[in-house]
């Protein structure tokens, strides 16, 4: 186990594997427990609750995650004159994406919803991750 809580798109897939586990457990293998002196261990579900809010895009303390430099996260974008959307780094490493991560588009009525594609060995895509641009 590393010695920090897995966060973003680790927690939410290892959530996913151990789905079959009561929640306190899943807790404590994504690494939100501490252990007191005397051995004891304590399952943090707050702050496992609050983490996996966050890696689905919901953060509870947006004050929780300035450092004193740049902008805070707004999840707010705007068009800019030539018709792009950019989407900041600060949302794609909350993600966990990288370079070359690739999404499917699809439009709806007032919403741009992006899909995570994922090539498995066999060359086909899967669904990995969701993210809705409105």
């Amino acid at each position: 186990m590393s010695d920090s809580p897995l966060t973003g798109k680790a927690l939410l897939q290892k959530v996913k594997e151990l789905s079959h586990l009561p929640r306190r457990e899943t807790a404590k293998r994504c690494g939100y427990y501490s252990t007191n002196k005397a051995g004891q261990t304590r399952v943090n579900l707050t702050d496992f609750y609050d983490a996996v809010l966050a890696a689905k895009g919901v953060p509870l303390d947006p004050d929780g995650a300035k450092d004193g430099r740049g902008r805070e996260p707004t999840y707010r974008v705007s068009v800019h004159k030539n018709g792009q959307i950019v989407i900041g780094s600060t949302y794609t490493q909350e993600m966990g994406l990288k370079p070359g991560d690739e999404f499917e588009i699809k439009l709806g009525y007032k919403h741009i919803h992006l899909k995570q594609l994922e090539t498995s060995s066999e060359g086909s895509a899967a669904e990995d991750g969701e993210a809705d641009v409105a």
